[in-house]
């Protein structure tokens, strides 16, 4: 995706073919703002921002954890149109701030775990008390790369790619109960790489109500003495957006 999109800040524009004979049809008028809000918003490469509410659930063996989460967005259209076909569309640098970020898991309670030891060649199960219950934090995406497709007169689609980081209160997500203070478990830090599609659908000049789907991993990189993570989840956002050539 990285590749892609700097081969698109790279690439010229495509140019508009003339006419080719000065007889004919007068060219159509431009669209106004409140014809097309969504065509006039993008070819001003605008500073974009506003307010999301996100949630969503664990996949596989995560999913009994949900997540909810809250925050504003900021991000820059840095390019105009280029390449073609359906891939025709702009560059956009952004981030996020999520300052309440929850995740609901399992209540904590005693759990089997199952340990093989190589050397005797066998299987040891045995119950552990193993954390659960709500964890919250606040979480920061700092690098979001995205596409923004070629719109119409209201809808604006995009795809994009980012990176965050997840802290929380407590070690997340819930494993085995280390005594406070001690070391062991997971970790209060987690990384988010994540991508997605989304839309803006434009309801005025300079407003439109945002909508995306997110494909989250949520994993510490080994900061903590064990790492299960969350391998996958799927995240759905809503958000307030405006539009403008200044912030």
């Amino acid at each position: 995706m990285a590749l892609c999109l700097v081969a698109a800040v790279s690439a010229l524009a495509q140019s508009t073919p003339s006419s080719a004979s000065g007889v004919g049809t007068a060219a159509p008028l431009p669209l106004t703002d409140a014809e097309a809000p969504a065509r006039a918003a993008l070819a001003q490469r605008p500073w974009d921002y506003g307010p999301f509410f996100q949630g969503g659930t664990g996949v596989g063996d995560r999913s009994d954890f949900h997540f909810a989460s809250a925050g504003f967005r900021f991000g820059k259209v840095l390019t105009g149109q280029h390449l073609g076909s359906i891939f025709r569309g702009q560059f956009e640098f952004a981030g996020e701030i999520m300052p309440y970020w929850q995740a609901f898991t399992p209540a904590q309670g005693l759990q089997k775990e199952t340990v093989y030891d190589p050397a005797a060649g066998l299987n040891y199960t045995y119950t552990v008390l193993m954390g659960g219950g709500t964890f919250t934090g606040v979480s920061l995406t700092p690098v979001i790369l995205r596409w923004d497709f070629k719109s119409t007169r209201r809808f604006a689609p995009w795809f994009q790619a980012a990176g965050g980081l997840i802290y929380t209160t407590h070690k997340f997500p819930p494993d085995v109960l280390v005594p406070h203070g001690e070391p062991g478990g997971t970790s209060v830090w987690n990384f988010a790489p994540q991508g997605g599609f989304g839309f803006h659908y434009f309801i005025k000049p300079g407003r439109a109500i945002t909508f995306s789907g997110n494909g989250v991993h949520i994993s510490s990189a080994s900061l903590g003495d064990r790492n299960p993570g969350v391998n996958a989840s799927v995240m759905f956002q809503i958000g307030y957006t405006f539009f403008g050539k200044k912030f």
